[in-house]
Parts: structure tokens; C-alpha cells; sequence
């Protein structure tokens, strides 16, 4: 899985490429919380356009994140989701608990917003 990071303001945007399984899932737990303490971050924004396929083990990693994000008062928002993938979040009610957004920009535009 190839992972992307930029930093906008105090978004840190993650940009996943691939499968978000068993075998990913690990390596975007590390890389991401890596990144976050790195920057300071305070949101985590997942842009999901590129990911194929997502199964427990990567709802497990994004749920992980939203954890720690939210334990610093900061917010976590999923993006760009294909109908798929959307699916698999739906079923297992992420929505619920972060906001799905259809693409990056939108999300950003959103989250920048309420920052400031």
C-alpha cells in the first residue's frame, strides 16, 4: 500500500493508495501516528479515493486513529470514499462518528472552516 501525507494548516490529509487489509493495515497505523505527533497535527482528514478494498483490519486502523485524534480534541473526517468502499464504512457506521465527505476538497474547504 502506498500512503501519501500532506500537511494543510492542522489537517494532517492521508491519502491512502490500495488495499486497507491485514497486511496495510499496520503500516498505516504507524506511518500515520508517526506523521501526526511529527507535525502537530490536531484533525486527521483520510482521503479515500484511491483505496480499492477495505476490510476489518483497516476499519480497525482508521477507528484507532479517530481514537487517539478525538483524546486531543481534534476531529477526523473520511473522504472521496468509492461506492464500494463507502459501503463496507456504512455497514460498519463510521458515519456515525465521522463525517464522509465526497471529495478531498469539500472536506477540507469544511474542516478549515470549523478550525478557525
Amino acid at each position: 500500500m502506498l500512503l501519501d501525507m500532506e500537511l494543510k494548516g492542522n489537517i494532517l490529509v492521508v491519502r491512502p493508495e490500495g488495499e486497507l487489509d491485514l497486511t496495510a493495515a499496520e503500516t498505516f497505523r504507524k506511518k500515520v501516528d508517526e506523521a501526526m505527533a511529527a507535525s502537530g497535527a490536531l484533525h486527521l482528514l483520510i482521503a479515500l479515493e484511491k483505496v480499492e478494498f477495505i476490510d476489518s483490519s483497516g476499519l480497525g486502523a482508521i477507528l484507532g486513529r479517530y481514537k487517539q485524534v478525538t483524546d486531543r480534541k481534534g476531529r477526523v473526517a473520511l473522504a472521496g470514499a468509492s461506492p464500494a468502499v463507502r459501503r463496507v464504512l456504512e455497514l460498519a457506521g463510521l458515519p456515525r462518528i465521522m463525517k464522509l465527505y465526497r471529495e478531498e476538497k469539500e472536506a477540507l474547504r469544511e474542516m478549515a472552516a470549523e478550525a478557525s
